[in-house]
C-alpha cells in the first residue's frame, strides 16, 4: 500500500498537466480545423503572418485557398489563417 501513496503525487501531477494543459490544446486544434473546414469564398481573413484579405478561391484537393489583397492573389494553406484574427475582423465589421 506504501508503494502506491507514493505515486499519488505523479498521479495528481499528471491529471493537473492533463486538464490544464493537453485538454485546452487537443479543444483549440479541433477548433482550428473546424474553422479551416468551413472557410467559405467571400471571407475576409487575416493570416498568421498578419496578411489581410478576402478568400477568392479553395482547393479541396491540396488544402489551399488563394487570398485576393490590396496588393494581389495569393495562395496560402488553410491552416496560415488565424482563427483568432480572423474571427475578431468579422465581430469588427458586424458592430459597424
Amino acid at each position: 500500500m506504501e508503494g502506491i501513496g507514493s505515486f499519488a503525487p505523479f498521479i495528481l501531477m499528471f491529471v493537473v498537466v492533463y486538464f490544464f494543459m493537453i485538454a485546452p490544446q487537443m479543444r483549440r486544434a479541433k477548433q482550428e480545423k473546424k474553422f479551416a473546414a468551413e472557410l467559405k469564398r467571400g471571407d475576409k481573413v487575416i493570416t498568421k503572418s498578419g496578411i489581410h484579405g478576402k478568400v477568392v478561391e479553395l482547393s479541396d484537393k491540396d488544402t489551399s485557398c488563394v487570398i485576393e489583397t490590396s496588393a494581389g492573389k495569393i495562395r496560402f494553406e488553410r491552416s496560415a489563417i488565424s482563427m483568432e484574427m480572423s474571427k475578431k475582423l468579422k465581430m469588427s465589421v458586424t458592430k459597424k
